[in-house]
């Protein structure tokens, strides 16, 4: 399996993964609020690191104040704009690395094989504390791990 391949896969089990979160939130009756703000941190930093690799300006905060509906219009527009941007890379562009400054105003230079892998990892720490959040409330959190969306065919 090629770099493409793998992060391709990452990012297509990243979208059922905030998927299932958003199907999970909307179905409970008043989704503990910090669980629908970590969906939008979630959200707003594939949206901002994506920004960042296409040398664009940040569009949203870090932590944003999103409604539920605003999380699915973000879940909805992202997962293309990611296939689109993994459809320009190959090998040698993964590993190329970029300069970027972060909302702290530090520069820092990374390869973006890196920062695809970062992505994925960083949401789904987050999705992490929204099961933990949703226990916590009471509720029953959607079943998220990689190895049960690759076991149900939800990812090739």
């Amino acid at each position: 399996m090629d770099m493409n391949q793998h992060i391709s896969r990452l990012f297509a089990y990243d979208d059922w993964a905030n998927r299932e979160v958003l199907v999970a939130l909307e179905s409970t009756n008043n989704p503990p609020a910090r669980s629908l703000k970590l969906l939008a941190h979630i959200l707003s930093a594939e949206r901002l690191w994506l920004e960042r690799l296409l040398q664009e300006k940040q569009s949203n905060p870090v932590w944003p104040e999103f409604s539920m509906e605003q999380c699915k219009v973000e879940a909805a527009e992202l997962p293309p704009l990611w296939k689109k941007y993994l459809a320009s890379m190959n090998e040698s562009t993964f590993a190329a690395s970029i300069t970027y400054t972060n909302t702290k105003g530090e520069s820092f230079s990374s390869q973006r094989q890196d920062i695809l892998i970062h992505v994925t990892m960083h949401s789904a720490y987050h999705r992490g504390q929204i099961a933990a959040d949703m226990r916590a409330a009471g509720r029953t959190p959607p079943l998220t791990d990689f190895i049960h969306a690759v076991r149900q065919g939800f990812v090739d």
